[in-house]
C-alpha cells in the first residue's frame, strides 16, 4: 500500500493511471512502470503528480501555519519517517485553538505522500475499524479529536510500532480475521488529548500559533499553490530518501531515544535536507522532553507521587500502603477523579504506564 521496499529499494506508488512508480535507490530515484513489487490502491486512493526534480522542501515553509523552526522541523521528520517503508513510524499531534487551521494542515500533509478522498476521517468506532482503515490507506489521519479513550490509543500505539488484531470474521461462527499493519498517523484536536505515556513516548507534540486575521488566506489561494510546488516538495523528498537509503547503516546517534529507528532515520536523511547537522535530534529530544513534563503534570498520580518524594530519598511499602500515603495528600476532588486509581492493582497498573515519564523526573519505581 503505497510504499514498499525489495533488495534494499524504497517503492512509492504514484497511483496515476499509467500505474506509475518511484524508485528510490542510494543513488538517487526514478520513474518507472515495471516495479518488483505489487500496489494494492483501495477506493479513495487518490494519484500523486510526477515529481520533479531540483525542489526545494523549505518551499513548503511558506504555507504551513507552523509557527516555529521547531514546529517545521518535526513536520518534516513526520513526512520523511512516513515515507520509509519499515515503522516504527511517529503519531503526528497537533493542536491548537480555533483557527490555527489544523485540520487544513493536516490535509496538506497527508496529500503530500497518501491523498485519498476523504482526506481526514473522524475518529473510528473501534479497533476494527481502526485496523480496516490501516489495510486500505498508508496514512492515517483522524480529525478534531475531543478525547482519545484508552482502547483507541493503545490501538494507535500498536500501529505506530507494529501490531495487530484477530477477530471473528462477519457472518462466520469460528473464522477468524487477522489485521496486521504498521502505518504512520496524524491527529488534530483544540487541546492536547494525548494523555497516555505510551502514545505521547511515539508521538511528536506540535502546537499551532493562531493565525492573526491579517495574514488570513483563501483556502482556494492557498491549494493552488501547493499544488503547483506539490512536484517539486516531492522530488525535494525524495532526494532525502534516498539519502537515507545510503546513510541509514552507517549513522550514529549520541542517544537512542524511545522510537531510535525512527529518529535514526530522518538522521540519515538530514543531509539532504535545510538543518543543520544534529538539529532534528535536538528538537526531537526537546519536544518529547516538553511532552513528557507536560504529561506528568496532568497526570494526578504522577504529580502526587512527584509531591510525595520531593522531600525523601526514597519510600518502601506496599501497594495498599502507597495508595493510603498518596490519598493523604491529594485533595478530595483528585481522590474522586476519574484518573484516580480506586484500589492498589489498579494503582500498580497505573505506576507501571508512568514509570518511564517518572524516571526521568529522577524518580525510580520497582514494583513487586
Amino acid at each position: 500500500t503505497r510504499v514498499a521496499e525489495h533488495k534494499g529499494r524504497t517503492y512509492f506508488d504514484l497511483a496515476d493511471h499509467e500505474w506509475r512508480v518511484a524508485e528510490v535507490t542510494p543513488q538517487g530515484w526514478q520513474i518507472i512502470s515495471d516495479p518488483p513489487v505489487k500496489f494494492r490502491r483501495s477506493a479513495g486512493v487518490l494519484p500523486l503528480p510526477l515529481p520533479e526534480a531540483g525542489g526545494c522542501i523549505e518551499e513548503l515553509w511558506k504555507i504551513l501555519n507552523c509557527g516555529s523552526r521547531a514546529n517545521w522541523i518535526l513536520l518534516l521528520a513526520w513526512l520523511l519517517a512516513s515515507l520509509r517503508p519499515r515503522g516504527p513510524y511517529f503519531v503526528l499531534v497537533l493542536y491548537g485553538e480555533q483557527g490555527s487551521s489544523k485540520s487544513f494542515l493536516e490535509r496538506l500533509l497527508r496529500s503530500l505522500i497518501d491523498p485519498s478522498t476523504p482526506p481526514v476521517r473522524t475518529a473510528p468506532k473501534d479497533e476494527r475499524d481502526l485496523m480496516i482503515g490501516a489495510r486500505h490507506h498508508w496514512i492515517l489521519a483522524l480529525d478534531n479529536l475531543s478525547h482519545v479513550p484508552e482502547w483507541l490509543s493503545d490501538a494507535l500505539c500498536r500501529l505506530s510500532t507494529g501490531g495487530g488484531l484477530a477477530t471473528r470474521r462477519l457472518y462466520t461462527d469460528d473464522e477468524e480475521e487477522i489485521f496486521d499493519a504498521t502505518r504512520p498517523s496524524v491527529l488534530n484536536s483544540i487541546e492536547s488529548v494525548v494523555t497516555r505515556a505510551d502514545l505521547v513516548d511515539r508521538g511528536l507534540i506540535v502546537e499551532l500559533p493562531q493565525i492573526p486575521d491579517e495574514r488570513r488566506r483563501p483556502e482556494k489561494e492557498i491549494l493552488a499553490e501547493f499544488d503547483r510546488m506539490r512536484p517539486r516538495i516531492l522530488g525535494a523528498l525524495l532526494d532525502a530518501v534516498s539519502v537515507g537509503l545510503k546513510n541509514f547503516e552507517t549513522v550514529t546517534l549520541d542517544s537512542l531515544p524511545r522510537m531510535a529507528d525512527a529518529a535514526k532515520w530522518v538522521a540519515a536523511c538530514e543531509p539532504a535536507l535545510p538543518l543543520e547537522t544534529g538539529e532534528f535530534l535536538e528538537t526531537y529530544l526537546g519536544n518529547r522532553a516538553g511532552a513528557v513534563e507536560a504529561t506528568l503534570e496532568a497526570d494526578p498520580l504522577a504529580a502526587t507521587v512527584r509531591a510525595l518524594m520531593e522531600d525523601k530519598p526514597s519510600w518502601e511499602g506496599t501497594p495498599s500502603e502507597l495508595l493510603d500515603e498518596l490519598e493523604h495528600l491529594a485533595d478530595d476532588r483528585t481522590c474522586k477523579s476519574k484518573a484516580w486509581p480506586g484500589s492498589a492493582n489498579w494503582l500498580s497498573r497505573k505506576l507501571r504506564r508512568s514509570a518511564t515519564f517518572l524516571r526521568s523526573a529522577g524518580i525510580d519505581i520497582e514494583l513487586p
